[in-house]
């Protein structure tokens, strides 16, 4: 009975099962004799939070506050971090704070023009909630 996978090394369809590794099926191409098993299906996270996250630290927001802010683990975050080789930028000048509000607080928000002197903001969306991170300078 032949596998409906691709054989990684030279894209074949020709595929059979040969066997179990570490409780995982392996299979072996017919076409060049190579042998492979398939990656375990984990839970998946959605990349609209992986984006997110990364989105996040690049602001400055530490792994645990992601991890409460969007419950995804801080060491997934971690992980996502050196798999997509983010940076962070070399020198801080600034440190972020940031606000979960609903629409009706962010548009009160708006509203109120002293809020929006001498400060640089971003708005993202979170869910059914936004977040608003607001940038201060560090005083020298």
């Amino acid at each position: 009975m032949a596998a409906t996978l691709k054989c990684p090394k030279c894209d074949s369809l020709e595929t059979v099962k040969n066997g179990i590794i570490k409780n995982r099926q392996r299979f072996r191409c017919k076409k060049c004799d190579y042998n492979f098993t398939v990656d375990k299906l984990g839970k998946g996270i959605s990349s609209y939070y992986v984006i997110k996250a990364l989105q996040l630290y690049i602001e400055g927001v530490s792994f645990r506050e992601i991890e409460r802010l969007l419950g995804v683990s801080h060491v997934s975050v971690m992980n996502w971090v050196k798999k997509y080789q983010i940076k962070m930028p070399d020198r801080i000048t600034h440190h972020a704070t940031y606000k979960v509000m609903s629409h009706k607080e962010l548009a009160e928000f708006y509203a109120d023009r002293k809020n929006l002197e001498g400060t640089g903001m971003i708005v993202t969306e979170l869910g059914d909630k936004f977040m608003m991170i607001k940038w201060e300078r560090f005083k020298d």
